[in-house]
């Protein structure tokens, strides 16, 4: 079956032409051992599972771990067992939790190709009836199920560079899949047409021969896939600097490009093509963007907008981590009264993470009716401009453009603030905005708009890659 397998889908010889490890990831019953076994098998590879792993390193089960050591034991020595494997041409199948640590996936990550086998709750339940390990929650057997795997399913999906549902396919027609795309991505097929498409956009010609000797050159198209910021404008972007330094500090074999276009239809329908793996998502397409998700995140919904696009399988999901950027920094805040100014797409994401951190918020906006829509959705306080009221006001966020570069100015006077405030202007275009300089003056706790840049990108980092990264390591790549 294993040869029928290779010779109707890739009509080649077992064992060659794939120097790289397969990882597969996934929850307890997906199908892990069996199919990484066959896949092993198929390929020629040496086949390795870190739960056997860690039970001959401790010399006991993992139930006995679990019951005498406790489980952050056994996270500690399945950590070690996944540093300690090879990186030559092996298969891995790796414990359900394995992902929940980023410098694992980190780890798993390099030189390899990890393939998230996923099956719906029911079956996973199915197959594990039997199964001796402890639970991890006090929850029924198929509400832990559900729980655990919906916890983890951002964490499975930007550590996969292939995701498959093998609760509708066999172990074989899973290894054939999966060898299916190890070709697809060894002959680089793709990547001329999606190069024919950038050339069509404002990227420069320059640019475009760098993206083409990228994905198109003698290794076939990027072993973690292709990434890229999607909007109109988007030339000015830092995103492509900043993630392609992430990437190489990171091991990931990927490459994130620029899509500047006005028409996000056509867009989608290139990456769709090529099989882009994520994407950032910038003006005018935050809102537009939606459509084109088959399944949005509750903290997107809730803001009206997506900034971060993933890609598993067949499915794109949509998610906001414009939120997270602002959140981020003022998560050591005591909680109090917090005023936004604006009533954009950045006041909607400032509001929710705001309400998140337990303050309650206000929306004053030069539109009262901009405003009122705004509160509306969020169930908040709303006002115009001159209903600032400094000594009742603890945090200030500016989610307008003003004082961006170009135009100057401040929402908030030298007279309008007071010692006790935190002050976060979104603005990051300059840095040093006059709002921020009147609010040092004042005795105020500053924060920059590039902290919420700088926190955005950390969590899109981990939705594109499964990866955590520190916020050190992005301020240090932007400068």
């Amino acid at each position: 079956m294993c040869a029928e397998i290779l010779s109707r889908f890739l009509g080649c010889t077992p064992g060659r032409g794939y120097p790289v490890r397969v990882i597969l990831i996934g929850p307890r019953g997906s199908g892990k051992t069996t199919i990484g076994a066959l896949l092993a098998d198929t390929l020629g590879y040496r086949f390795f599972d870190t739960d056997a792993m860690v039970e001959a390193r401790e010399g006991m089960s993992i139930p006995e771990i679990f019951a005498e050591r406790g489980e952050p034991a056994f996270r500690l020595a399945e950590s070690a067992a996944i540093k300690s494997l090879p990186l030559d041409s092996v298969v891995v199948a790796t414990g359900g939790g394995a992902v929940i640590s980023g410098s694992n996936v980190q780890a798993l990550r390099t030189v390899s190709l990890t393939v998230f086998l996923d099956a719906d709750a029911t079956v996973l339940w199915a197959r594990t009836q039997r199964s001796t390990r402890p639970p991890l929650t006090v929850l029924s057997p198929i509400e832990e199920i559900t729980a655990i795997r919906n916890a983890r399913l951002p964490l499975y999906r930007g550590a996969a560079d292939l995701c498959i549902d093998t609760g509708v396919l066999s172990p074989a027609e899973t290894v054939a899949r999966i060898l299916g795309f190890m070709e697809e991505r060894r002959s680089g097929a793709v990547c001329n047409p999606f190069v024919a498409f950038l050339q069509q956009t404002r990227m420069s010609m320059n640019e475009c021969e760098q993206i083409q000797k990228r994905l198109c050159g003698a290794k076939g198209m990027p072993l973690h896939g292709i990434f890229a910021v999607i909007g109109s404008p988007c030339l000015h972007s830092r995103s492509p600097e900043l993630f392609t330094a992430l990437f190489s500090a990171c091991g990931v074999d990927g490459v994130y490009t620029r899509i500047d276009w006005p028409d996000i239809s056509a867009i989608m329908d290139a990456v769709r093509a090529v099989g882009v793996k994520g994407l950032s998502v910038t003006i005018p397409f935050k809102t537009d963007g939606m459509q084109y998700c088959d399944e949005i995140t509750a903290d997107a919904r809730a803001i009206g907008a997506v900034n971060t696009m993933v890609r598993c399988g067949d499915r794109w999901v949509g998610a906001n981590t414009d939120w997270m950027g602002i959140r981020q920094p003022l998560a050591g805040i005591l909680p109090g009264n917090a005023v936004v100014f604006g009533a954009g797409g950045a006041a909607r994401a400032a509001v929710y993470a705001l309400q998140d951190l337990g303050m309650e918020v206000t929306v004053l906006n030069r539109s009262l009716d901009g405003a009122q829509n705004l509160a509306r959705s969020f169930g908040c306080e709303y006002g115009a401009f001159d209903s600032y009221n400094p000594e009742k006001t603890d945090v200030i966020v500016n989610a307008t453009p003003v004082g961006m570069e170009g135009r100057g100015g401040s929402v908030l006077g030298p007279s309008d603030l007071r010692v006790h405030q935190t002050v976060f202007d979104l603005v990051y275009t300059p840095p040093g905005t006059i709002l921020l300089k009147y609010a040092r003056a004042a005795g105020c706790q500053c924060m920059q708009g590039t902290e919420m840049f700088v926190y955005q990108a950390q969590e899109q980092m981990r939705l594109f890659t499964g990866i955590d990264v520190d916020a050190d390591l992005i301020r240090e790549i932007l400068g």
